[in-house]
């Protein structure tokens, strides 16, 4: 019996709320660090604002060496396992955040709980791109990186209230024991891929099958890493994820700072208006992925969001310290508009590359986003530090993602896909 792959729904409720909620986790304590740095910490354990930048940006260093091996094992072996282990040991390197005392732990476990998140986003690509098809794959894509606006959303404020009532070490530990326990869900309720779920009926498995061989088919074959990495389209989705992710982290990690420092906003007041930009993200991603899937074409999907990004940044920059409501009105602007085109932008990848080969791509594009962060994160500390004020940080974001538009002009000639350039 001929079954379209699209009418098989199960997939929809089984996985993506799965994905949803353990992305989610996997996002709290790379957000979370903001406010602890805003809401105490810093003087607590006496951290220089040299050392806070670094701080906020060494999980993003550690994230950044391990992306290829471990979208290699998610590949070839088992993102279900890889994300069981990663969610048990990034639990407990969050917890063990609200417990040290010593600058040096911090710093070790700042890396260290980059190194073991660094696989969760590549596996979940590769995950999704087992069970959904090219024409549901950004909004598949969109669901799971909605977690990352959801989860600062309420984040933002339930940080706000925690550091207020009980400090920054027992916000740590709250936001950090619930991923140790989920993991124990998640290896229950997940399956590697349609063959082996026993939910799903032997036709609609063959029908998963025939529809991904037939998108194979499209795609030029690519006989190993170093053929793919060395490919044009790898080499400038790479360094236009890096450039857009210096945007985004630099954003994420220092709104609460940009907001806190105007006298008469106290830390849950904070925790609210950090939340904003998120909100409209959310709704901005679910409309996008819709009409990216809708049409087919990836490429007006990403690039007019970074330009509009670029221009809220500027005029942030322009407006100056003195201004300070219409600035945070062009942040939510400029936060809404880098996560919007998410979803579309990670549907590429596995549209245009062959899967024997689309893990370690997604893993060295993510890699170089991990540098891009780091560089954000650090880069926007840094330049408050120097001049005293985030005007600099404005620019510097501004140009980083205009040039990431720029890019991505510069590779999507076709408006449906691309093929690989040797």
């Amino acid at each position: 019996m001929i079954i379209n792959p699209q009418s098989i729904k199960q997939r929809w409720y089984r996985l993506l709320p799965v994905a949803f909620i353990t992305y989610s986790l996997a996002y709290l304590d790379r957000a979370n660090f903001g406010f602890a740095a805003a809401g105490g910490m810093t003087e607590d354990l006496e951290i220089t604002p040299a050392v806070t930048s670094l701080l906020s940006s060494l999980f993003f260093l550690g994230y950044f060496f391990f992306q290829i091996p471990g979208a290699h094992y998610a590949a070839q072996k088992s993102a279900k396992r890889l994300i069981f282990w990663s969610l048990i040991l990034w639990g407990t390197f969050a917890t063990a955040t609200g417990m040290v005392n010593d600058v040096n732990y911090l710093i070790a476990i700042r890396f260290m709980l980059g190194v073991v998140e660094s696989a969760v986003m590549p596996a979940m690509l590769i995950l999704l791109s087992n069970w959904f098809t090219r024409a549901e794959r950004s909004r598949a894509n969109t669901i799971l990186i909605l977690g990352n606006p959801v989860t600062v959303l309420w984040m933002s404020v339930a940080s706000g209230y925690l550091i207020d009532g009980l400090g920054w070490r027992w916000m740590f530990i709250i936001q950090g024991l619930p991923a140790v326990v989920w993991a124990f869900f998640w290896w229950k309720l997940v399956d590697e891929k349609p063959a082996t779920a026993q939910w799903l009926t032997d036709d609609e498995k063959q029908s998963l099958a025939n529809a991904f061989d037939s998108e194979q088919q499209g795609i030029k074959k690519v006989t190993n890493y170093l053929q793919a990495f060395g490919s044009r389209i790898v080499i400038v989705l790479s360094l236009q994820f890096l450039l857009w992710n210096v945007g985004v982290y630099g954003f994420v990690m220092w709104l609460p700072t940009i907001i806190k420092s105007v006298p008469t906003i106290d830390i849950v007041a904070t925790g609210w208006l950090a939340a904003v930009p998120y909100l409209f993200a959310i709704v901005g991603m679910l409309i996008t992925s819709f009409f990216a899937d809708r049409s087919r074409s990836r490429t007006h999907y990403v690039w007019p969001f970074l330009v509009i990004g670029a221009i809220a940044f500027y005029v942030s920059y322009v407006l100056g310290s003195s201004h300070f409501w219409l600035s945070y009105a062009c942040l939510i602007i400029a936060g809404a508009a880098m996560y919007i085109p998410y979803g579309p932008f990670f549907a590429l990848v596995t549209e245009l590359l062959p899967r024997n080969v689309s893990g370690g791509a997604i893993g060295l594009i993510n890699s170089m986003g991990a540098l891009g962060s780091f560089g954000g994160a650090y880069l926007v500390g840094l330049l408050h530090s120097w001049m005293g004020h985030f005007g600099g940080a404005y620019l510097f974001m501004s140009s980083c993602l205009l040039a990431a538009a720029l890019l991505t002009l510069l590779l999507y000639k076709d408006k449906n896909k691309l093929p690989i350039k040797e």
